[in-house]
């Protein structure tokens, strides 16, 4: 299967917005108009019980009876006011600051295993409205060699991941599995041949411009499918690292400005399925 995006196709923010907006304007409306009744009411019921507020003691028991059965709050209100907080809070980290992701394929290898658990920086490229995605504060932009999430211009309801290998205005190309960037090849280093039996995969590693360089692998049974591009305005030209396999700006286009979510800047666990165990041996920065 081609591409790397992410598994999670529901749309999670959307609910999240919901059900912190749900629980917001529960709590309010109860503090508003109900709550008040509530507190005069066992204000009333206090009266009738002097000494209740000795722990214990038969008044306090009666009051508290008394209280559950005619000002008790609203169940509904109860977890309103419980879950809002802490949904917020949830909201906001995942929002503006960091939100996690798994890798479902292998389209980013060896950069990022099938089962990594990722944390992607939501604020490095621009703090973005949940939902709507609307650029509310420009931070930064995104470079050559980040690894970026975003949704495809083919599937805009889905979470893909690949590295950026053209910014606005590079001309881009590719021909015999050679990247070339601004008519220069790009340095690369043959690190491995992995024979698997059928096919061999070679890993080595490439430097695009003003990069440290990350690794990338080929496949030899596919062909180099080349082509040369002019990256647009506003746009970014994406592939994956495991170059021969992966559906990614070769194949759909190049991705817009808006449709960035944000940069995947660590790895903090690797676990491939439920009856596996979690492994945090490849926990670290990604490169």
């Amino acid at each position: 299967m081609f591409g790397a995006h992410t598994n999670m196709n529901i749309d999670f923010p959307l609910i999240l917005v919901i059900v912190v907006l749900g629980s917001g304007a529960i709590w309010l409306l109860d503090s508003l108009l109900l709550a008040g009744g509530r507190r005069a009411r066992r204000a009333e019921i206090a009266k009738q019980f002097p000494g209740y507020e000795e722990p214990g003691s038969k008044a306090a028991l009666a009051f508290g009876d008394a209280c559950s059965s005619e000002a008790a709050e609203p169940v509904v209100v109860e977890y309103a006011r419980s879950f809002f907080p802490v949904l917020a809070v949830v909201l906001v980290l995942r929002s503006f600051l960091y939100e996690p992701f798994q890798i479902p394929s292998s389209s980013m290898v060896p950069t990022l295993e099938v089962g990594d658990y990722i944390l992607v920086d939501k604020f490095s490229f621009g703090l973005r409205l949940p939902v709507t995605r609307t650029k509310i504060l420009d931070l930064g932009e995104p470079e050559r060699g980040d690894v970026m999430v975003f949704f495809p211009p083919h599937k805009n309801d889905t979470y893909y991941i690949k590295r950026v290998i053209g910014v606005p205005g590079d001309k881009i190309a590719y021909r015999n599995k050679q990247l070339w960037v601004n008519n220069k090849p790009v340095p690369q280093e043959w690190l491995a041949e992995l024979p698997t039996g059928r096919y061999t995969v070679k890993m080595g590693r490439e430097v695009l411009p003003d990069t440290d360089g990350h690794l990338m692998q080929t496949d030899d049974r596919r062909g180099p499918r080349n082509f040369s591009i002019t990256v647009k305005a506003g746009h970014y030209f994406m592939m994956g690292d495991n170059r021969d396999n992966s559906s990614d700006s070769r194949v759909w286009g190049q991705v817009p400005e808006r449709d960035i979510v944000g940069k995947a800047v660590a790895i903090w666990m690797h676990w491939e399925d439920f009856l596996s165990v979690p492994s945090f041996s490849r926990a670290g920065a990604i490169d």
